[in-house]
């Protein structure tokens, strides 16, 4: 199973696209046989099961709503490419799977990425869907726009996550497991920096899933929630207190995370400047 993280997108319209190979269509309608999996608060907003027959369209449209919802979402970097795209496709000789089976790893990739987290409240939920559309491959398209409206920013070791993710995938649903190469074996992976480790430390505390300033996050967010079901002035003001705490604990995430990012990237050369020929003076 080889996992691919795409470049992110301001439309949905392309990765699926991409998912489907063909052109995205209001007249298509997508059958559970394609939609395998998609992310768990979707059924509270909708009506009898109507996303069972959305079309590509629809489906593209209910990924980018998200902006206008929260028009002033953005990511670290300032931009509003909101939409993720994570696919990855089996081995040639690998068995025909399931359509739960393909559920199973929907979850799986989307857990391993951060989109999804079990237990989370409802406004740190993000939109997915999961297609199987074409043969031995599965693709997973998100909005990093969580329902709360905060900006859900990948950690920077997303690509290793999911690959070791996938390793987990292959070995439980015994699939053709993808060796590593000579160069990326135990015993030739270079060694890892000082930096690089300060950069996993910091991850680790930015860490959406894992992170200790996650579960106070959390903690914080559940105490304001149930403070607000006890309507009176003391509390309201409490519980807004708590909820501002929260969004700085948030922010502090994306600085941690931000700065951890920066510091895995390489330092750019630094060409030293040509030595100019010496002046000959005339006598």
């Amino acid at each position: 199973m080889i996992p691919r993280i795409h470049q992110r997108t301001h439309t949905a319209v392309e990765p699926l696209a991409q998912a489907l190979g063909r052109p995205v269509s209001p007249e298509d309608g997508l059958t559970e046989h394609t939609v395998v999996a998609y992310w768990p608060g979707l059924d509270d907003y909708t009506q009898d099961d109507e996303q069972r027959t959305w079309t590509s369209a629809q489906w593209a449209e209910h990924l980018e709503d998200p902006y206008a919802d929260h028009p002033y979402a953005a990511s670290r970097y300032g931009d509003r490419h909101a939409i993720f795209h994570l696919d990855v496709t089996l081995a040639p000789e690998d068995r025909t799977l399931t359509g739960p089976e393909w559920a199973e790893i929907a979850h799986r990739l989307a857990r391993a990425s951060g989109i999804q987290i079990p237990g989370s409240s409802h406004a740190r939920e993000c939109r997915w869907v999961a297609l199987q559309a074409r043969p031995g491959r599965l693709d997973l398209i998100a909005s990093l726009i969580r329902l709360g409206g905060a900006w859900y920013n990948p950690p920077a070791d997303i690509a290793r996550r999911v690959s070791d993710e996938a390793r987990r995938i292959e070995a439980d649903l015994r699939l053709i497991p993808v060796y590593d190469t000579p160069r990326t074996r135990s015993g030739n992976r270079p060694v890892p920096t000082a930096q690089t480790q300060l950069a996993a430390v910091l991850a680790q505390l930015a860490d959406e899933q894992t992170g200790p300033l996650a579960a106070v996050r959390g903690l914080v967010e559940h105490t304001a929630q149930r403070i607000t079901r006890r309507p009176t002035a003391a509390g309201t003001g409490t519980a807004h207190r708590l909820e501002l705490i929260a969004r700085r604990i948030h922010a502090l995430q994306q600085d941690l995370d931000a700065t951890a990012h920066d510091m895995t990237q390489p330092t750019p050369a630094v060409t030293p400047a040509a030595a100019r020929p010496a002046a000959h003076r005339s006598q």
